[in-house]
Formats: structure tokens, sequence, C-alpha cells
């Protein structure tokens, strides 16, 4: 977190017990001890992130000449070493108004006084307090004491040093504290970065008493930038317990933070490799008014796409299935697919067309432009897609129809153990040394972080970037099989029994997705199906594709 955690901000009075003994209030400014004759010094001294490396020389002599330091004991813990005799006054983490009220009030006795904050001072943090609290303009012949901003390390960039170079080009901060800020302004305002395709750094992100705010600024970003679009997540930067993980904005849905975390957003053009991210510097190379660094490629433009068509959400094989179906009727239709991949293997047929184009709010509201209806077939576990989805049918006021494959779950429940998401799975998948993710790709941050000390091994799709990212969440390369299913139940027996597996942890994907073959495998070995519910099916709901295609006959 850079400079103070502005969440737990609070203008409180005075407690006597954080300071020495008969020292006076914040209140009383006027020279009242031995250093009457002498003009003070307030040095506004930024110490960066976490550790005393990174501690700019200024800042260091800051420390070293000053009388009077004043911080929050947390931010002195990376610069003892520079601490020798120095009065330490140190009112606890939610008196920020009074910690800068008592540096001002001591530089007013004459002392050479230094106001610590982590990261950067002057990016939320202390400085604008002091600033807002100076009696008069500082420097001028009134003033009784001098006052220097000494600029540190902040949390952004502490941040992007260890994801890569995420903030290359423009950029922007937010803080998602609603304690000094409107909330309504925050969403404003994420709104506005998301237009323009900022990469962006967000700041206090989740805190106990603020939990859904960063799901919903995510969401935010989720109608203008690709679900795909690469982000970073950093926690503790140059502390203890540092975390560093790159992921996608989709995934951070799924995932919970702190106030300790700093997530950073990239923008259409940010990229992985390997372990870290980067936004490229661009300028000269850029082209204007693309979705991705090759969509001029592989993106139809929205005037190609026919008018009036049926646009079907697929990304699964029995969502295909229902496109070829509709085509097969007379239907006009653009199948939208979410990967290459889905590119490649998807079906043809005359009257249908492919839109493999960005993801996005935005980009799919263009697309869209003369469409008749929406089907959404994409998985039942798609929650972030379903979402938009049915966002922009309402906006654009198109019919929208939800198919969603049926559940597979047997009455007979001998083996399976039901659990709420992902994080339940790898506890409950803890007890079992060697554990089979058949779960995709999308959850495994998620499941290898709740289950550290599981051996993992999964079958993930054929995709250069899925693979990539399996093997950089620490994905042993002997543990991971890249394979297009279902899988038949004696394929499964096979693998499992190869890999001596202990435990399977899985989803409920029905007939289509291969669970059934997945139970019976299990059976089988004995090994136990640890199966993550699916989230409320949308209202509405259809499970027979004959269903979808009478309700779009009826359009």
């Amino acid at each position: 977190m850079n400079g103070e955690m502005t969440e737990t901000w609070a203008a409180a009075g005075s407690p006597a017990e954080h300071l020495t003994a008969g020292q006076p209030g914040p209140r009383a400014f006027g020279k009242s001890v031995a250093l009457a004759g002498r003009t003070g010094k307030l040095s506004l001294v930024s110490v960066g992130p976490g550790t005393l490396e990174l501690v700019p020389e200024r800042a260091r002599r800051a420390l070293q000449e000053a009388e009077v330091i004043v911080a929050y004991d947390l931010y002195l813990k990376w610069v003892r070493p520079l601490l020798g005799t120095q009065e330490i006054l140190t009112p606890p983490l939610t008196q920020e108004k009074y910690r800068a009220e008592l540096a001002i009030q001591k530089a007013r006795e004459g002392y050479r006084v230094a106001l610590v904050s982590s990261g950067d001072i002057g990016i939320y943090a202390m400085a604008g307090l002091v600033f807002e609290d100076l009696p008069v303009e500082p420097g001028s012949p009134e003033s009784d004491f001098e006052v220097e901003v000494i600029p540190g390390i902040t949390s952004a960039t502490a941040c992007a040093s260890l994801l890569g170079s995420p903030l290359t080009h423009d950029f922007a901060t937010l803080s998602l504290s609603d304690l000094l800020c409107p909330w309504e302004w925050i969403e404003h305002r994420a709104r506005h970065i998301a237009q323009a395709d900022l990469a962006c750094v967000l700041y206090n992100v989740q805190s106990k008493t603020r939990q859904e705010g960063v799901y919903r600024v995510l969401r935010l970003m989720l109608q203008h930038k690709g679900p795909d679009t690469v982000c970073g997540v950093v926690r503790n930067a140059y502390r203890e317990d540092q975390e560093v993980r790159v992921t996608t904005l989709g995934e951070l849905l799924d995932q919970s933070f702190d106030m300790l975390t700093t997530i950073v957003i990239g923008n259409r053009f940010t990229t992985r490799k390997g372990r870290w991210m980067y936004t490229p510097r661009g300028y000269n190379d850029w082209q204007a008014g693309a979705e991705t660094p090759d969509a001029s490629a592989r993106a139809p433009e929205a005037s190609a796409l026919p008018n009036g068509a049926v646009w079907v959400f697929a990304g699964t094989r029995d969502g295909s299935a229902l496109a070829v179906q509709l085509a097969e009727a007379g239907e006009q239709v653009v199948l939208s697919v979410a990967s290459d991949l889905g590119a490649r293997v998807a079906p043809s047929h005359p009257n249908l067309s492919l839109y493999s184009g960005p993801g996005g709010m935005e980009a799919r509201r263009r697309a869209l432009t003369g469409a008749r209806a929406v089907v959404d077939a994409t998985h039942p576990y798609a929650v972030a897609i379903t979402a938009q989805v049915q966002t922009l049918a309402a906006e654009l006021r198109l019919p929208y129809l939800r198919y969603e494959r049926p559940s597979a779950l047997p009455d007979d429940r001998s083996g399976i153990h039901l659990v709420p998401d992902f994080e339940a799975a790898a506890r409950a998948a803890s007890a079992y040394s060697r554990v089979f993710l058949a779960t995709g790709s999308k959850d495994l941050d998620t499941f290898m972080r709740a289950a550290p000390g599981a051996e993992v091994f999964v079958r993930l799709t054929p995709q250069p970037q899925v693979i990539e990212r399996a093997l950089d969440l620490g994905i042993h390369p002997a543990n991971l099989c890249a394979m297009v299913g279902p899988f038949t139940r004696e394929f499964n027996a096979a693998q499992w029994r190869a890999w001596n597996i202990g435990a399977v942890v899985t989803k409920d994907s029905g007939d289509e997705g291969g669970f059934p073959a997945k139970l019976a495998a299990a059976r089988d070995l004995g090994v136990p199906l640890i199966v993550v519910q699916r989230p409320p099916a949308v209202s509405g709901a259809m499970h027979d594709a004959r269903d979808v295609l009478a309700a779009v006959n009826q359009l």
C-alpha cells in the first residue's frame, strides 16, 4: 500500500497516550518552548514501498538530520537503522490529521521535523493534509518554518516493477476507499478509465467493511475491456510475505484481496510473457482503432456481419451445435467464440458467420448493431460473460435467450463431495496428496493458492498461453496434459491410475462436459469426486436446444 491507508482515515481527537508526558496538544501552535528564536523545518519524507534499499538518499538525510520524527510506527520498520536519538512520535494509523497537526506544531516550535509516509507522501498520503493545515504559505515572510517535500517510490511503480512493465504507456490510479470520496465518484472515474482503455492501478482495494466495491469496479471495467485483459496482483510489495501474480480481468472476479493488495489492470495491448506482463511503448506501431495487437487479422468489422442475425455466444461444444441447428433451420447466425482455439474448431455452415473479435462491452456493443436476438449458450460457470451479454441485450433492446446444458448430477451421490466454490474444493482436496483438476484453467490460480500443499495435475486445452500460465503458477510439466475433451470413462481411469491420483476436482459440466465419464472413472478407482456446484441459473434458462429453436422461431 502506498502512503497512508486512507480507508482508516479519521480526524479524531488527540490521544495523549501516544505522546510523551507533558506534550502540548495539537492546536497549541504558538512557540511556547525554549527554541523560540530558531526557525524550524518540516520535511515531508517518503520512504518507499517497504525496504531500506529503496529509501531515497535525500529521505535518508532528512531522517538522520531530524530532531523529531512523526510517523505511523509501521512506516518506521524498514528505516530503523537510520534513526538515532530523535524524539519519535507515533500516533496510530487512524490519526492522520492529528499526525499532520503534530508535525506542524513541532516545526513551529523550531524543531527539524520529519513527517514520514510509505510510498510517496504526496500520493494518497500525508502531504495534502499538511498543506491544508499550514497557517501561511510556506516560504513567505510570515512563515516561521521551512517546508520541503521529498518524493519516493509509489505503490504503483513498486508493484509495476515486480510485474514487469505494465505502465509503459498512459495510465491512471484510482483509490477504492469511499471514506474521503463518494462511491458514485469512484464508479464514475472507473467507468471513464475503462472507456479510455487506460492501464490503471487500484489502491485501497478491499477492506473488511468494504468487500463488494472492488467487484463493482471490475464489472465496470469488463464493460469496456475484454475478460482476457492481462492484469497483475501484488500484495505486500517489497515487504515480508510478498505475493505477486499475473492473471486476467475476468479471473479477478473470483479472487479476494485486502488493504495490502494493489491491482494493476492493463490495456488492450498489455501482454503476458512468462511470469511478466508489459504494455508496449507504442507510438509508432499501434494501429488506430485496433482492439488487440492482432485484431485486424482475425476480427471482422461489424459491417461485415449479416444484419438481422441471431447471435449465439458459445465457447462450448453444445453451444456451437445449437448455432448449427439454428443455421439449418434457415436463420442467419453469428457464432461468437471466446478464443483462437474456439475459432479453429468452430463449425461451418452457409448461414453461419464466425465472430472471434475482441471482447469487452464496447467492442461487443458495436458488433451487435443490427442483431435480431441474442442466445447465450456460454458455459454454466461463465458468470462474467453471461452478465455482460444480459446487460448488452437489455441496453440494445434485443431478445435474450439463455441456453444452459442440463446438470448431470445423479440421484445417487455416492463418491461425490459437493462444494460451493473453488476455495472449498481446494480445502477438501488438501487431504489428498495428489489431486487432479478437471476444471480447466480459469480457476487454477485460486486452487493453487488455497491448496499449497497438494501436488496438482491438470488437463487443459492445447493453447500456448493457457499452458504457459499453468507452468508459471507452478504446475510441473510432467503433471500437465493438453488435449481437447470430452474424454471417455476408460481414458479418465487410465490417466488417473497412471498418475496415482487420490482425488479429482471437477465442475457439474453436464453430459456435454463429460461429467458422467468422470464420475464413472472415479468410482472405478475408488477416489472421491469433488464437484464445485453451479452458480444459480439465469431466470428462464432453457435446457433443451429444441426449446431455444422454438423460441427463436416465435420472435
